[in-house]
């Protein structure tokens, strides 16, 4: 049985390693927007006096998909989701998250914004926010840049 010597075989998989990468590289992949933000009480409209803080990664493709998850800490989440509504404006809801943990959200696995949606949050007027029972209409807000 023939061996291939170790320089020939280092070349070989460096070739193969190359042909792999291009390959992936010519994928289409939506490109992403992806971004953290930091949710308070201050943001919301109107303000709410609360100690309660959250983060938020949220991360929109280019076709209008949507991933993300929201952390809330200082409060009883009850709820989060996207609005549509530009910032000082409270508007509908878009995304509606899903509680997995006690102050933990996640985006559900297929949600995906309308034309009129995407629109709306490539122009900076999307939010995100969580809800609690001492505050029904959201105690922490942050706005999506869009950008």
């Amino acid at each position: 049985m023939k061996t291939i010597a170790p320089k020939r075989r280092s070349l070989a998989l460096a070739a193969i390693a190359g042909a792999l990468l291009a390959s992936c590289s010519s994928m289409n992949m939506p490109p992403m927007h992806g971004q953290t933000v930091t949710l308070s009480g201050r943001h919301e409209v109107p303000p709410v006096n609360t100690g309660a803080t959250g983060n938020a990664g949220i991360t929109v493709n280019s076709d209008c998909t949507v991933k993300g998850n929201i952390t809330a800490s200082g409060m009883t989440a009850t709820a989060a989701h996207i609005h549509q509504g530009a910032a000082g404006a409270n508007g509908p809801v878009i995304v509606p998250f899903t509680k997995t943990g006690d102050n933990t959200f996640a985006s559900p696995e297929n949600a995906k914004l309308n034309e009129q949606q995407c629109a709306a949050y490539k122009a900076g007027n999307t939010y995100v926010n969580v809800h609690s029972s001492a505050n029904p209409g959201g105690e922490i807000r942050a706005q999506l840049s869009g950008k």
